[in-house]
């Protein structure tokens, strides 16, 4: 992937100065590239030129907002996945299901292709990957803050590996949004029904 200009990191302010940010433009932008990519657009194929007339902007438009392709593609990441919710920390069970939730939305299917089509370029692409890390370890941290309080608090065993019951967690949401498996659960009641199946060997 080739920089556009410089070398700012995505989630920074990209404006030129005088010159506001346009939530609108931004959205249409960002739900182009997700559109490109989950109608089979390989990420390194992914044009700026195809990604401005798609959201009916000006190549400029972009430039001003993205330093590179890169850091374009992580921000349609961010953004599908929406903010990190507040957790009531009630309990485990609830925190998560809460968590595994907010990862998933009514575009679930349209997202797993998104990410599948993302895969080979986050392989090959040391700099995108490191980039993706850095959009999702606030999630996962999150989860295993969840996951180490549950074993402080007695509800989980203390023996408990946090970093395979965390991939546990988020590789059977990924894997069901890329490949709709027939798992015989209602999309809406897969989280609950994930994590109860990974609580039963987790819990004390």
């Amino acid at each position: 992937m080739n920089p556009m200009t410089s070398t700012v990191s995505p989630g920074q302010e990209r404006k030129a100065p005088g010159r506001p940010r346009n939530a609108q433009a931004d959205e249409a932008i960002l739900d182009a590239v997700l559109t490109l990519l989950a109608e089979g657009q390989s990420a390194a194929a992914l044009s700026i030129e195809a990604v401005a007339a798609r959201a009916g902007v000006g190549k400029a438009t972009l430039y001003r907002r993205w330093p590179n392709k890169e850091a374009l593609l992580i921000d349609a990441v961010r953004s599908m996945k929406g903010p990190i919710p507040e957790l009531g920390g009630t309990s485990v069970r609830d925190d998560l299901i809460a968590l595994v939730t907010a990862n998933r939305s009514s575009r679930a299917r349209e997202f797993g292709i998104v990410t599948a089509c993302l895969l080979p370029d986050l392989l090959r692409d040391s700099e995108l990957n490191r980039m993706h890390h850095t959009v999702m370890e606030p999630r996962r941290e999150l989860m295993r803050e969840i996951l180490r309080r549950g074993i402080a608090d007695g509800e989980l065993r203390p023996d408990l590996n946090v970093e395979l019951t965390l991939l546990m967690l988020g590789g059977s949401s990924m894997m069901q949004g890329m490949f709709d498996f027939r798992t015989g659960v209602p999309d809406k009641e897969f989280p609950t029904a994930l994590v109860d199946a990974v609580l039963r060997g987790a819990r004390a």
